[in-house]
């Protein structure tokens, strides 16, 4: 990692904003942060926050997944397309969860509570 980032320096920048609402990103924040095509942008109180997407979120399942379908009897080249499968799902529900729980802060929607989460069974 970048000393840069280690130190928890900051800088400041003013960048352009054109006509399509799009930014430029210095070249020298792209490198430092190891971006890619694609960012993270986040609305953070009066802020703008852009940052590298965390490619590795489905890996982190990985281990949960693989062990779900080994119990459940697939190997080999099956084991593979499931896993590559239940990976694809990963990111959409957790996105499925954090526009449930926008809705949910924003009052669009009730949550559940702990009695309806830890209900107890006859």
């Amino acid at each position: 990692m970048n000393s840069y980032i280690k130190n928890n320096q900051k800088e400041r920048k003013i960048i352009s904003v054109s006509k399509k609402r799009q930014i430029t990103i210095p070249l020298k924040y792209f490198n430092i942060l190891g971006l890619s095509n694609e960012v993270e942008c986040i609305l953070q109180e009066n802020s703008i926050v852009i940052r590298p997407i965390r490619e590795n979120v489905s890996d982190e399942f990985g281990e949960f997944i693989l062990t779900e379908l080994i119990e459940q009897g697939y190997s080999g080249q099956k084991l593979i397309t499931k896993f590559k499968e239940a990976r694809r799902k990963i990111r959409p529900a957790v996105e499925d969860l954090l526009s449930e729980a926008d809705d949910i802060a924003k009052g669009h929607k009730k949550s559940s509570t702990l009695e309806d989460v830890f209900k107890q069974e006859d």
